[in-house]
């Protein structure tokens, strides 16, 4: 489901993703399109999409394709989901699944 959810291609974008956002939260998956885990999390947040569109907007970053966060956001894990709001950033959690 991840080509159906936008992504943001470079660090400029994510920047302005978060900074241009100013009443809603913005939905964050950090992680690979391929990866099974990022692809089981995109329909996921696909699935909501629609209903969160009033409070949130979701995006998709390829961390192989836009590196710039990797080492500031410690984005080792297969898929990362962070939130932000106002600028202010919150990580709720990283999702790793051993076994897939």
């Amino acid at each position: 489901m991840s080509y159906m959810l936008p992504h943001l291609h470079n660090g400029w974008q994510v920047d302005q993703a978060i900074l241009s956002e100013e009443d809603r939260v913005v939905v964050i998956r950090f992680g690979h399109d391929w990866d099974p885990t990022c692809m089981k999390m995109d329909e996921v947040l696909y699935s909501i999409a629609e209903k969160v569109k009033n409070f949130a907007v979701i995006y998709l970053v390829d961390i192989t394709e836009v590196p710039d966060f990797n080492k500031m956001y410690e984005l080792y894990d297969p898929c990362t989901v962070m939130f932000f709001f106002r600028v202010i950033f919150k990580l709720l959690f990283t999702w790793h699944i051993v076994g897939l």
